[in-house]
């Protein structure tokens, strides 16, 4: 059965330097990730993205991958999400998916697709759909 997680999060995302010439040659920003997740996920996750802004106002694309470590409705565990999104000229389209096989603990079995949120105010929030396979 599916079920339906939400809450907001802070995140912090500090940009890195690249470490290699192929890196600095590839013109793209790393960044890392840290969130702290609220609601009906309680717990962290930390991460690193990929990014590119390009030379057209509100274009742009991001990859990343974040291992989040907590609380999900009760049940104790870690899971990775994987990040692919694109802004064209303003308009957002993101996939956010759980990484298949990637949870740990109490969620052993969870798959998913979350859905971010963000308001004028810059409050970031999530909405999580979600299903836990009592399978272990």
């Amino acid at each position: 059965m599916n079920q339906r997680a939400t809450g907001s999060f802070d995140v912090k995302v500090v940009p890195q330097k690249p470490d290699t010439q192929i890196a600095r040659a590839a013109n793209l920003s790393r960044l890392t990730i840290d969130k702290r997740f609220h609601g009906d996920l309680e717990g962290a996750s930390k991460g690193e993205m990929l990014a590119l802004q390009t030379e057209v106002k509100g274009s742009a694309g991001y990859v990343a991958l974040e291992r989040v470590t907590g609380k999900l409705k009760g049940a104790q565990g870690s899971f990775v999400l994987q990040h692919s999104a694109t802004m064209h000229k303003g308009e957002p389209d993101a996939k956010i998916t759980v990484v298949p096989d990637s949870a740990t603990g109490e969620l052993v079995g969870l798959t998913g697709k979350m859905v971010i949120t963000v308001a004028a105010d810059g409050a970031h929030n999530y909405e999580f759909e979600f299903k836990l396979d009592a399978r272990k």
